[in-house]
């Protein structure tokens, strides 16, 4: 997955804190309170993050209503598996990013860790970061 242009980001950003459905007014207006942007503009890059899948639309009259598609904790997690795929030893990148979490990060992975997963593909993943985990903590001073 991408990462999001700065546009593109910002109308994402609304979605996300929103938590609701808007139009590319709302947007527009909102955005507009910051620094000016083109109604037009912001239709463009709208349109583009529903094609890309970020932004699901329906029909309210004669307008579109957007809502997001998923949550910015979704596309941060897709961001960190695309950079996971980047690298060719994936356990020694997940290693990496672990020994650069905070403690609160820390925390909240293990809490993750011991939470009961239900795909296959879930537990596979479990057990790559549970190592990685170990391996990062075992070399923390």
């Amino acid at each position: 997955m991408r990462r999001l242009g700065e546009l593109e980001a910002e109308i994402m950003d609304r979605f996300w804190k929103w938590n609701r459905p808007a139009t590319v007014r709302e947007i527009v207006d909102d955005i507009n309170l910051l620094r000016e942007v083109a109604y037009t503009t912001v239709t463009t890059v709208t349109t583009i993050l529903f094609h890309k899948g970020h932004l699901t639309r329906a029909r309210d009259g004669r307008i579109w209503v957007y809502r997001a598609a998923g949550t910015r904790e979704a596309y941060a997690a897709a961001l960190m598996a695309d950079g996971l795929d980047a690298s060719e030893d994936r356990p020694a990148a997940l290693a990496a990013f672990v020994r650069a979490l905070g403690e609160s990060e820390l925390a909240a992975l293990r809490e993750a860790l011991s939470e009961p997963l239900t795909e296959t593909s879930s537990e596979a993943l479990s057990e790559t970061l549970s190592e990685a985990l170990s391996e990062a903590l075992s070399e923390a001073p």
